[in-house]
């Protein structure tokens, strides 16, 4: 039978650990549950003849990360917090007592510091989303929001746990699209790199051989236009290369300006295949953030509010303020998303039928 090391906290807080024999990862959190203690690390073990033990293969590991200082923190190591936390305070053990035990067994020091922090001020009297606000590059509104209105209805946990379910849902739908993206982006840099090669080193040989074989006659209108475009790489090659370096960062420091920011955010989305795709992910990311913060109990606007400062492209963040308006004036969220183009005639129709 197989065995597992396993390390738990029990109602007062204090940290457990051990090993015990078990069918599965499953059993062995049940039996450890049957102690009286709630498991935070269970993993497949095998003990050497020292009676050391070594984790391998399968593990269940609720484990923290993170980065440094008081920062952000990243998305996977904010979700695996947040997830820890539900559970502990599902379990049973207060606010204060779980995020002492998870400061405890958080071995990075960023993520030890935040949770030192937010315990110290809870201690104090603070609300935990007073807490959280404290820590705006860790945390963002929506997550502060949430918690908010978990705390006045009495349901932190189920608020943390669909917190830690919305980030999973978002990294998810982010790694598909970044899989998605990065082949054409792959293939297209390859295909750059080889014309590039072949217009500075193979061309100009043919040229050569072409002048011999013709013996001055003039060459083909397009065969003549490749020898003279490869004339042009070779000339110019470091000034072609400075310019688009400098194309780059002049474009990148554009986009922080609000009007140009929008005008390229609008023509990204028009762009064949990418702009569909985005647009795709941004109506996911608006519908999925909306109702994950109105369920938790966030009021209509204020969820709005959120959802705009969280849509990730200039253009669908003016359509989330015309919708916020439109509500705000007492009508309907339908005009404005129709008006937008933005939002499919499906996700217009499910909202107007809610």
């Amino acid at each position: 039978m197989p065995l597992f090391a396993y390390t738990a906290v029990d109602a007062q807080g204090k940290t457990h650990q051990g090993t015990l024999e078990a069918n599965n990862a499953s059993d062995a959190a049940a039996a450890v549950k049957k102690k009286g203690q709630f498991p935070t690390n269970i993993a497949e073990t095998t003990a050497d003849a020292a009676g050391k033990v070594k984790k391998k293969g399968f593990s269940l590991n609720f484990s923290l990360g993170g980065g440094g200082g008081t920062g952000k923190v990243p998305a996977k190591i904010l979700t695996i917090f947040t997830r820890q936390l539900s559970t502990l305070i599902s379990a049973g053990l207060p606010l204060l007592r779980s995020l002492r035990t998870l400061g405890k067994q958080e071995k990075n020091p960023n993520l030890k510091k935040i949770m030192s922090g937010l315990a110290e001020s809870v201690e104090g009297g603070t609300t935990f989303s007073e807490a959280l606000s404290q820590h705006p590059k860790a945390f963002n509104k929506l997550y502060v929001n949430m918690v908010k209105a978990g705390e006045l209805g009495g349901v932190l946990e189920i608020v943390l746990t669909r917190l830690a379910e919305f980030a999973e849902k978002s990294q998810r739908i982010k790694g598909k699209v970044t899989s998605a993206m990065v082949y054409p982006l792959v293939v297209l840099t390859i295909a750059v790199g080889i014309v590039t090669f072949l217009m500075l080193f193979i061309v100009p040989k043919f040229e050569a051989i072409f002048k011999d074989m013709l013996g001055g006659r003039p060459l083909p209108f397009i065969t003549q236009a490749v020898m003279d475009l490869s004339r042009f790489i070779q000339g110019n090659f470091i000034l072609i290369t400075v310019a688009i370096t400098v194309f780059v960062f002049v474009l990148r420091f554009s986009m922080k300006l609000p009007g140009v920011a929008s005008t390229l955010d609008t023509y990204i989305l028009k762009i064949p295949l990418f702009g569909d795709m985005l647009t795709k992910t941004s109506v996911a990311r608006f519908s999925r953030t909306l109702g994950t913060l109105v369920s938790s109990g966030v009021p209509i606007l204020q969820a709005l509010q959120i959802t705009r400062d969280t849509a990730g492209n200039l253009r669908v963040s003016g359509a989330v303020e015309s919708i916020h308006d439109n509500v705000k004036e007492g009508e309907s969220m339908v005009s404005p998303m129709e008006a937008s183009g933005i939002f499919p005639p499906m996700v217009v129709s499910m909202v107007q039928v809610g």
